[in-house]
């Protein structure tokens, strides 16, 4: 199932009164280059301009939350994800999700993210606190080429691309948390957590 995103829209004297924040996984620097080169052929292929607009990531952990809890949640985060090692990441090829007309790059080992969601259970009860549901942790890691797209749209792209090979490789050593007002608001780095360092 992918990943739900949801949106703060609470203004209060033309200032949000919370953020949506995003703790997400950028590919390494090769990799990041290879699904930007994908993201734009599919827009040019499929005129699909949305397709070039997002940068590939991963998302963690999206969540509502007031401004001034940043500090609390940062020192949380901090915390729990310093205590986690970093780990390779391989991209097996593509698929999609159907329910959201959505193409993605596979992720092949989706063990390392669900431990990092489980730990992250633990800031839930601030959260709640605080008036904000729980927040939402990845369960299908995947790195989205292109989405909500039209229906005839998603049934070509989606034929052609499992016809495609596509395989890469690269280290997850820190996670970065972004926020944005809207889904419409360029997100804007707020702290970055790095992984302890893997034993070989």
């Amino acid at each position: 199932m992918e990943q739900q995103v949801f949106f703060s829209s609470g203004l209060q004297f033309g200032m949000p009164k919370f953020f949506e924040y995003l703790l997400v996984v950028h590919p390494g620097q090769e990799v990041f280059s290879q699904i930007k080169a994908e993201k734009e052929n599919f827009s040019l292929e499929y005129n699909v301009s949305i397709a070039r607009k997002t940068q590939p990531h991963i998302t963690i952990a999206n969540f509502l939350a007031k401004e001034a809890m940043e500090e609390t949640l940062i020192k949380w985060m901090y915390k729990i994800i310093s205590h986690h090692k970093s780990f390779d990441v391989m991209i097996n090829n593509f698929s999609g999700f159907p329910s959201s007309k959505t193409v993605y790059a596979r992720i092949q080992d989706h063990e390392p993210f669900k431990q990092l969601a489980i730990s992250l259970r633990k800031i839930n009860e601030y959260i709640n606190d605080n008036g904000f549901p729980n927040a939402k942790l990845i369960n299908h890691p995947h790195i989205t080429i292109a989405r909500s797209l039209q229906q005839q749209v998603y049934e070509k792209a989606i034929m052609d691309y499992s016809r495609k090979t596509f395989n890469a490789r690269f280290v997850v050593d820190e996670l970065v948390l972004l926020k944005r007002q809207n889904q419409y608001d360029k997100c804007r780095q707020v702290s970055v957590f790095r992984l302890g360092t893997a034993l070989n």
